[in-house]
């Protein structure tokens, strides 16, 4: 992969891991297996295997459900943090 794919790539991992916290595991998931990062031989290997894109994706859309959800307190409030994380928790836990 030329240098400026890898850059680039990286950009978009850094945009995407700003939007949500979980849908940056899933698209480096989903691009170790399909072979545009190279973790071969790496401590993150596990990642390019179809069961590390599974559940990446899985974790990632259930967090963007959740986040819609109207029990869901807003990003803005001070306690929102522990909040969003207990209500992710709960919601994984149902």
């Amino acid at each position: 992969m030329p240098p400026s794919y890898v850059v680039l790539l990286a950009f978009g991992i850094g945009i995407i891991a700003g939007l949500r916290s979980l849908t940056a595991p899933a698209v480096v998931a989903w691009a170790a297996q399909r072979g545009w990062l190279n973790v071969h031989g790496t401590s993150l290997s596990f990642m390019g295997s179809t069961a590390a894109v599974a559940i990446f994706t899985i974790l990632a859309v259930v967090e963007l459900v959740t986040d819609q959800l109207p029990s869901t307190p807003a990003r803005t409030k001070s306690s929102s943090s522990r909040g969003r994380a207990n209500n992710f928790t709960v919601r994984m836990l149902v």
